[in-house]
């Protein structure tokens, strides 16, 4: 992705990372770490890149993609905190639609894949194996 620099906020020497700004043409901003590949310029450590439209992603960033531990929120309300590899939801993480309902699991190529619960917006509590859209054998949990 190519960008134009809007501001450098602190450079250090070496090898390790260069703390920036930059603005896309897009309209995309990008506050957080970066480092020198053969030249390039990539997000590489924490930082915050926030869209045009309003997603916000604030975590741990690789080679110029998402990966390791972060948080994206949507403009819709939906929200996801946990694990990323190579921009996508990958390891465990909590998904929160925008209905308010919610699922804490694993997840694969931004699917819900293995074990996970699903709470839904009345609060019951569906427990299981995921599989992206199925889900056979839930069970609800009961508070006795």
């Amino acid at each position: 992705m190519r960008f134009k620099l809007l501001k450098v906020k602190y450079v250090f020497t070496g090898e390790g990372p260069i703390k920036v700004s930059y603005i896309f043409p897009n309209g995309d901003i990008y506050e957080g770490e970066c480092s020198r590949c053969a030249g390039v310029m990539m997000r590489s450590g924490t930082g915050t890149q926030t869209s045009a439209d309003g997603i916000m992603y604030t975590g741990e960033w690789l080679e110029d993609k998402m990966h390791g531990r972060g948080t994206l929120n949507h403009p819709s309300g939906a929200h996801y905190e946990g694990e990323f590899k190579d921009n996508m939801y990958y390891g465990t993480g909590t998904y929160t639609f925008p209905d308010g309902s919610t699922y804490k699991g694993h997840f694969n190529n931004n699917r819900l894949e293995g074990d996970g619960s699903f709470t839904d917006i009345q609060g019951l509590v569906w427990t299981g194996e995921f599989h992206g859209k199925a889900a056979l054998g839930l069970k609800m949990q009961h508070n006795i």
